[in-house]
């Protein structure tokens, strides 16, 4: 004799102590409880909190956004026709600079639209994130910190290292320049501020600064950002449904 549970879906089968062992790796792995696949809103949230981890793998103590995480889920963004739009959430140090600049360039070339909102910090490479999306706000009390590239550490053949560093932060100047309404003149000022207590440690910037800037688009939080998510969604839809009744004349 079959059992009541026998045909259905391994889903329904499952206990709810399995269940809830599910959610919580899905939440240890991913630092949320829905990966892009599974959501049912029209609008997916990714978030980028504490330490952006690339190719060397942090201490288990720090917080951290481990970049080969989130690669995959920008990817499914792209690909679920159910998704419309992007909301990033960033409360980050920095981090791994090629790995945050590797998933500020997928944000930017993402083809549905795309907001960004500081909240807390987005410091150092947080920077070019926060300014890949679409349309960018920022907290009142958040706060940026801009600073030149640097590394820790020993540091064996000195002029072939400075000279990767200099390349590197030129990709990191222009990537910024070009997303957002800040001149490269004004960005490598606040990079280079003479005014702290040495020209390693930048600048940072809050709020309305940030915006005064040109660097961020606007001030507000998550209410302002998921509007303006809203409008750019419905700004998107017109082309399509223009190219539609065109065809049909």
């Amino acid at each position: 004799m079959m059992s009541r549970n026998e045909n259905l879906p391994e889903q329904e089968n499952e206990k709810p102590e399995e269940k809830g062992a599910t959610l919580l790796d899905k939440i240890q792995q991913l630092g949320q409880t829905n990966v892009p696949q599974m959501t049912d809103s029209k609008i997916h949230c990714l978030t980028i909190i504490g330490q952006i981890e690339g190719h060397m793998q942090l201490p288990p103590q720090n917080k951290t956004t481990k970049y080969e995480h989130v690669i995959p889920q920008i990817v499914a963004i792209e690909q679920n026709p159910k998704i419309e739009g992007l909301l990033v959430i960033l409360n980050t140090v920095g981090g791994d600079v090629e790995a945050g600049l590797a998933l500020a360039e997928m944000l930017a070339s993402l083809s549905k639209p795309t907001v960004s909102i500081v909240l807390g910090g987005g410091h150092s490479i947080g920077v070019p994130i926060a300014v890949s999306c679409d349309y960018s706000f920022i907290a009142e009390t958040a706060t940026m910190t801009i600073h030149p590239i640097r590394l820790t550490g020993l540091v064996i053949g000195v002029p072939q290292t400075f000279e990767y560093l200099d390349k590197m932060q030129d990709r990191v100047i222009h990537f910024v320049t070009k997303h957002s309404n800040i001149s490269e003149e004004d960005f490598k000022e606040l990079m280079f501020a003479k005014g702290n207590l040495t020209r390693d440690i930048g600048t940072n910037v809050v709020g309305l600064d940030a915006v005064a800037s040109g660097l961020i688009d606007g001030v507000g939080g998550v209410g302002e950002a998921i509007k303006k998510l809203n409008s750019l969604i419905d700004e998107n839809k017109l082309p399509a449904e223009i190219e539609v009744e065109g065809g049909l004349n």
